[in-house]
């Protein structure tokens, strides 16, 4: 049969969503299990590991920060370039992760590594699980927590759709001279997403982002951009280490409460559907999400849920709209001569005033 126990709050998935609820529930008194499918929080990761200033606050403790940002270089089809504010940090995206992590554990919540969701019913609240050695768990919870990614097992497991996606292959590399700007490209060689350097202290990471309906080979067009900065004299041409992943970029999903299940992060869908950027947004919802949750398993009332939802809306809902609006205008032009016109990729990008025009 396996283990069976009660919970409060389960959170399935440990980035930063998920360790933001898992902290803000148990600070609210909640019993709280968080569970993780990586053996190791954070590894390996699958983003350029930029977040904005405010998050500085989660960016303390030793190791985590790797170098401020301060502007950003937009680089449009005829090669002209447009520099934008843009200030936040880098950081080592693991370690960022597992701070927040053992932040959640201090404030209680019992965190497990290794473990896998491998059934749920919503209606009867009831979490299968498979834990690090092989064996099973059945949880039951009041409120589960759904922070578990693009892919989202949880959704899944609930019947609910898939989020679309953009794929994304990254090189880390030596960067050869101090660096305080990331580099975007916008370009047809990249259909459905975009080019980026993205720099950290003596290295960087250059990476790009493509909607497969248009570009399934992420490699060769990566591999023709890390050339072009060798040959600059920007970047090395060893290539450190490797990643990629999925980003969302479908907008929010139509519902972020069902059956007492709360989406957040990309699994909500709250990824910028243009940029990409969703660490932010991982936060705020986690955190929202873990009061909600705590709040519902101690009074039951089905509108502490739904606040959560509403908040999210009114929070992240017109930029979602306008992005998603954006990217879907740009799907028209990929892979047509205008793809290679600059007034087409500036309507399409953030750092120009084209972007927020009606």
């Amino acid at each position: 049969m396996g283990e069976r126990r009660a919970v409060d709050v389960l959170v399935v998935g440990l980035g930063p969503g998920g360790a933001a609820a898992a902290g803000r529930a148990a600070a609210a008194g909640a019993r709280v299990l968080a569970i993780e499918r990586k053996k190791r929080i954070g590894e390996p990761v699958q983003c350029a590991e930029f977040i904005p200033a405010p998050l500085g606050r989660w960016a303390q403790d030793a190791g985590v920060l790797r170098q401020p940002i301060e502007g950003m270089k937009s680089f449009l089809p005829s090669g002209a370039s447009e520099q934008s504010p843009f200030p936040g940090l880098m950081v080592d995206r693991a370690r960022f992760d597992r701070a927040l992590a053992r932040r959640a554990r201090e404030a209680g919540a019992e965190i497990l590594t290794g473990v896998r969701l491998t059934g749920l019913d919503a209606c009867a609240r009831t979490a299968v699980l498979r834990l690090a050695d092989g064996t099973s768990a059945t949880v039951t919870y009041r409120a589960l927590i759904a922070a578990d990614g693009p892919h989202s097992p949880v959704a899944h497991q609930a019947g609910l759709p898939a989020l679309p996606v953009v794929h994304t292959r990254q090189y880390t590399v030596e960067l050869l001279q101090p660096y305080a700007d990331t580099d975007i490209w916008l370009s047809d060689e990249f259909p459905g997403g975009y080019g980026w350097l993205f720099p950290k202290g003596p290295v960087a990471n250059l990476g790009i982002g493509a909607d497969r309906h248009f570009e399934d080979d992420l490699k060769a067009p990566l591999d023709r951009l890390h050339a072009r900065l060798v040959a600059r004299g920007l970047v090395g041409g060893a290539i450190l280490s490797r990643t990629g992943g999925a980003i969302p970029v479908g907008g929010m999903r139509a519902r972020l409460v069902v059956d007492s299940i709360l989406f957040v992060g990309d699994a909500a869908g709250l990824t910028h559907p243009i940029t990409g950027a969703g660490i932010a947004a991982a936060v705020e919802s986690g955190e929202c999400a873990g009061r909600a949750a705590a709040r519902f398993a101690r009074s039951g009332e089905e509108a502490v849920l739904a606040g959560y939802d509403e908040d999210m809306r009114d929070q992240y809902g017109a930029t979602l709209e306008r992005a998603a609006a954006r990217r879907r205008d740009l799907e028209r032009h990929w892979r047509t001569p205008s793809a290679q016109d600059d007034r087409t990729m500036r309507r399409g990008w953030i750092a120009f005033p084209e972007y927020f025009a009606r």
